[in-house]
């Protein structure tokens, strides 16, 4: 998903040695985005066809979120490969290979439904799809932006990332729709031997170093321990409201081995030479605020996958297909981002923190959107324009982010060190964690507005000869479930709005000037004790 390749030297411009000398240069770049969509539109499990899968396979909704992170997960903890794999292996074998995975990966898929077999399944799936992706992508940016400006480069990967988000769903949703779920998976096994065709006809092997790096001294007990703690988190976030949280001695014990995994982890990483992750990245400029945003973005995104679920699947009674054709309306919102970001970052090239206020302010209209919109006798077209405001919101957050980085973290190795912390955050974490609490949410406000209502359904306002009860919970349920989305998209409003509000008072220069002059909080402390002191004496 990121840069690469050495420039070509002076003179020579864009060329993609990799191909075949018949095959047109015109269209050399293009067959490798085509290539990209296939390892962008590959997943471990879709969840545009979630209905036909819980039909099918009795799975619950908390097991098919847990296989998505599981996926997310994956690509996460591969990041720091990406550098030595790529000038380690020729991009036939990376490509062919990453294919290869993919492919087994959606094949074992549709033969079984032993969880924890899904789960390394999904795991595995997510590393192919990120060296494909990264693999195709780090050999066109030249082509994207001759002089590699990531101010182009960003915004420009996600139109590809963001488009086959959406656009991965909707087709899951169409061959489950007209054909079965499985159809998805096959589909994407046929995607796969194509990009295979393609390299093996199509192009010769090729590596950018013609020294190749060794994949000796790679950090992987690390590795492996990240990626266990990742899972285990997921987890608790993903069943704690089905298991109601503490309550289960099974999330306890869970919580535990999550403490005793990082304690080790953290001495691991801080006493061998080659860490997975160094904990220096943390001290460069910028980086711990550019986490603690993404946090909070990732967080206020979690309505996408639990709010906007609850609301199309159980109070409008949206069938898969259906939702997912609403769920488009976010490619318009996408690109509109893009372009804000394209002019923001790189015409205008102006600062980010008003460009951070826009971004949140689309989360503060898409929330308000929804808060007004809620309706138990809503035209499902009424929801466009807030999923727009979705779409925009997360298109100049995640590329001006992952920009940001890459302006904070100037070397290149530690850079992917930076984009593995940065997605495990953006990917993974924040939105598993954000999915456990908007859940826990929802059903707190759900059973509090039930019992606030229930008292008022007493005989002496209800005539039972005329009573229709079926009827009644018909209405009853689906109605308090709307109450208790607009709670939750009330709080939405708060935490977006005051988000939006701070990045507009960074962006001015006096304010954000101040606020770095404020001293610590220990440093404050012993000043004023210090001020105490001289007065007693005096």
């Amino acid at each position: 998903m990121l840069p690469l390749p050495p420039p070509p030297p002076a003179g020579m411009g864009f060329a993609m040695p990799m191909f075949r000398d018949w095959v047109p240069k015109c269209i050399q770049p293009w067959i490798y985005v085509l290539c990209v969509f296939g390892f962008q539109f590959s997943s471990g499990m879709y969840l545009g066809a979630l209905e036909d899968i819980q039909g099918s396979t009795n799975f619950m909704i908390e097991d098919l979120m847990m296989l998505l992170y599981a996926n997310l997960a994956g690509m996460a903890i591969y990041f720091p490969m990406l550098f030595r794999m790529k000038f380690r292996f020729t991009n036939q074998q990376l490509i062919i290979g990453s294919a290869i995975v993919v492919s087994v990966c959606n094949l074992v898929t549709i033969h079984t439904t032993f969880m924890p077999l899904l789960l390394v399944v999904c795991f595995i799936e997510g590393m192919a799809k990120l060296q494909g992706t990264f693999e195709h992508m780090s050999n066109i940016q030249l082509w994207i932006t001759p002089r590699r400006d990531f101010a182009v480069f960003f915004p420009v990967l996600h139109i590809v990332l963001l488009t086959s988000i959406e656009g991965s769903a909707f087709l899951a949703a169409w061959f489950g729709y007209h054909f079965t779920w499985q159809m998805m998976h096959i589909f994407i096994v046929g995607f796969m031997c194509l990009i295979m065709t393609v390299q093996l006809v199509l192009c010769r092997p090729f590596c950018p170093m013609p020294q190749r790096l060794s994949l000796k001294g790679i950090d992987l007990p690390s590795g492996l321990l990240i990626s266990l703690i990742m899972l285990v988190v997921c987890y608790i976030c993903v069943y704690g409201d089905y298991k109601m949280w503490m309550d289960s001695r099974e999330l306890r014990i869970l919580v535990g081995v999550a403490i005793l995994l990082t304690g080790v982890l953290i001495h691991r990483l801080l006493r061998v030479s080659n860490p997975y992750v160094d904990f220096k990245i943390f001290r460069l400029r910028n980086v711990l605020l550019i986490m603690v945003v993404v946090i909070v973005g990732e967080f206020l995104f979690g309505c996408e996958h639990t709010l906007e679920e609850i609301l199309c699947a159980e109070v409008l009674k949206l069938e898969e297909h259906t939702k997912e054709e609403l769920f488009l309306w976010a490619l318009p919102g996408f690109y509109i981002g893009i372009a804000i970001d394209l002019l923001w970052l790189k015409v205008l090239k102006w600062k980010v923190w008003k460009l951070f206020a826009i971004g949140f302010g689309f989360i503060l209209a898409y929330a308000l959107l929804m808060y007004f919109t809620l309706d138990m006798g809503v035209n499902i077209e009424q929801f466009r324009l807030p999923i727009i405001c979705r779409g925009a919101a997360y298109s100049i957050l995640a590329a001006t982010l992952m920009w940001s980085l890459d302006e904070s973290v100037p070397d290149l190795e530690q850079f992917f060190m930076g984009l593995f912390v940065f997605n495990i955050f953006h990917m993974y974490l924040a939105g598993a964690a954000g999915y456990g609490i908007y859940t826990h949410w929802f059903s707190t406000f759900m059973n509090d507005d039930i019992a606030r209502y229930g008292q008022q359904l007493t005989l002496t306002h209800i005539n039972m000869q005329q009573f229709d009860f079926t009827a009644f919970m018909d209405s009853y349920m689906p109605s308090m479930m709307n109450v208790a989305i607009k709670q939750i998209y009330g709080i939405v409003i708060w935490i977006s709005g005051i988000m939006t509000l701070l990045f507009m008072a960074l962006d001015i220069p006096a304010v954000r000037t101040n606020v770095r002059k404020v001293p610590m909080w220990p440093v404050y402390g012993i000043e004023y004790l210090a001020r105490l002191t001289g007065k007693k004496k005096n």
